[in-house]
């Protein structure tokens, strides 16, 4: 039903773009006596519109063609809507089309026909296709390139977004099992140091029962002392079983930090340390920071191989703070190494455990590990950081996609104002070749006289005509006479034109004209004749 309701209402847009295209196409044609502009421009409308959804292309190359109407004469009047039928079909396509390439070949098809058919059919040549050209641009590249960055921004942000979801919610799962991972360390030395004292609180309880000076009941209180210490026992070993599914390695509660760094040392890492004893220490602080040394000593060696360690345990008062800073590395990364974080996030956990705060960030071109702990605190609320570096990846990946998206748009400026600048240079350099060869000297003109053999005439005569020249006050022509126009002497650089006009009849000259804008009416030369 969904789907049904949006095919409907993409025909009722369809037609109504139609009815518009048309009506435009009627209005701006109405004045023309000939037909052919209206039956034309709505053929034009009716299959770019009809073809726009499934068949961009097509679309897009019926718009185009629309510059072929620009050459043709008007009897002054300006067609605007060809480009108002580019405009809309180029924007549609630029927002359907995968991709640029049938784009470009169309532009380039269009301009390398276009200079040919201007040549033959407009009045002003090279001008002409100059005009096709920078409509072309303007009208239709332009609009392309704006719904192609429409499209992009639209995918781009739903791909940025979905992108991100599937971010967070596989470093969800990552922070997830990384937490499992640390409490199931965390339980297995619970399970070391409690299981050890209810073992020695068992083997007391044994003791008292055999002892001598009991009576019986005592006798019976110890024995069940002793039966609830081994149960207890039993229970807590069911536990930590059952919460150790990856068998993950466990150090005794009372590691020492001193052979850890020891055995690093031996392994050739560069560490120079400093730590102060703190006999007072609990004993879950004193794992931590044994966690937080060896956990920073073991990216340094696979991340940083080579890189000198500094390593700092110090004690104020109730607090115990840890800092493992490394040096810039002179190497790269082991092979194989990767960054999964599952490390750092179970030392959030465990550090989050006792009440502390852990710092990891880069330092100087190296990498710094701060744990602060506390020796007297509760768990700390589940700290930010981990979602903090979740949300950074998704904001990486948002930041990439918004750059793709300014490049489209930055494309959809500079590429449309590139191509009018070497359609506009192309056309300056042959307007300036065609405007010097066509130029004929004032002496030239002046040897020129009525009744000369077109031989005789065709020295003095430039290479090629003047193009660019006034476009009406010239006098009558002679009758039956063919007209020919070259440039005077006047620079380009003069906003209004100037020109001669040669007449022959019979290869005979029979008028010579000059015409200058600057002038009401035309001034017939006194020499000419007709």
């Amino acid at each position: 039903m969904r789907e049904r309701t949006k095919r409907r209402w993409r025909v009722i847009l369809d037609v109504l773009l139609w009815l518009a295209l048309a009506f435009l196409v009627r209005a701006d044609s109405w004045n023309n006596p000939v037909k052919w502009e209206f039956a034309g421009g709505l053929a034009a409308v009716t299959v770019a519109v009809v073809t726009a959804r499934r068949y961009p292309v097509v679309s897009l190359g019926v718009a185009m063609c629309g510059v072929f109407v620009i050459p043709f004469d008007y009897g002054g009047r300006v067609p605007i809507w060809e480009i108002f039928l580019m405009v809309g079909m180029s924007y549609l396509a630029g927002l359907r089309m995968a991709g640029a390439r049938p784009m470009l070949a169309a532009f380039g098809v269009v301009a390398v026909i276009g200079l040919p058919f201007s040549l033959v059919f407009g009045e002003s040549g090279f001008s002409d296709w100059g005009a096709m050209m920078g409509a072309l641009v303007f009208a239709s590249v332009t609009p392309w390139l704006l719904g192609r960055y429409v499209r992009l921004r639209g995918d781009l942000a739903r791909t940025g977004w979905r992108r991100a979801e599937e971010m967070e919610s596989r470093q969800k799962i990552i922070a997830d099992q990384a937490r499992l991972r640390e409490r199931t360390r965390i339980a297995s030395d619970m399970h070391d140091s409690l299981g050890h004292e209810l073992t020695l609180l068992a083997v007391r309880a044994a003791a008292l029962e055999v002892a001598g000076g009991l009576d019986e009941t005592q006798r019976a209180a110890a024995a069940e002392l002793r039966q609830n210490a081994a149960t207890a026992t039993e229970r807590l070993r069911e536990i930590i079983g059952v919460l150790r599914e990856d068998a993950a390695p466990v150090e005794p509660v009372q590691g020492d930090l001193g052979e850890l760094i020891d055995r690093a040392r031996s392994s050739g890492m560069l560490i120079e340390s400093r730590v102060d004893s703190a006999p007072d220490a609990p004993p879950m602080v004193r794992l931590a920071v044994y966690r937080v040394v060896q956990e920073a000593l073991t990216n340094v060696a696979k991340h940083a191989p080579g890189a000198a360690v500094e390593v700092v345990v110090s004690h104020t008062g109730d607090t115990t703070e840890v800092r493992v800073t490394n040096r810039a590395r002179p190497a790269g990364p082991l092979p194989g190494a990767s960054s999964g974080r599952r490390g750092l996030v179970g030392l959030r956990e465990r550090v989050r455990l006792v009440g502390g705060t852990l710092r990891a960030a880069s330092k100087d071109g190296g990498f710094e590990v701060t744990a602060i702990l506390p020796h007297d605190a509760a768990p700390a609320a589940a700290s930010g950081e981990v979602a903090e570096a979740e949300e950074s990846v998704s904001a990486k990946e948002l930041m990439s996609a918004r750059r793709d998206v300014r490049r489209s748009l930055i494309q959809a400026i500079v590429v449309p104002l590139g191509l009018f600048a070497v359609v506009l240079a192309v056309s300056g350099v042959v307007f300036l070749y065609q405007w010097y060869t066509s130029e004929l000297p004032s002496a030239s003109y002046d040897q020129l006289q009525a009744g000369q053999r077109r031989e005789q005439v065709t020295p003095l005569l430039p290479v090629r005509e003047r193009v660019a020249r006034p476009r009406s006050g010239w006098p009558v022509a002679p009758l039956n006479a063919q007209c020919v126009y070259y440039g005077t002497e006047r620079t380009w650089l003069n906003a209004n034109y100037a020109a001669y006009r040669l007449c022959f009849a019979d290869d005979i000259l029979v008028s010579k004209d000059m015409l200058s804008e600057d002038e009401p009416r035309g001034s017939r030369d006194p020499g000419g004749a007709g």
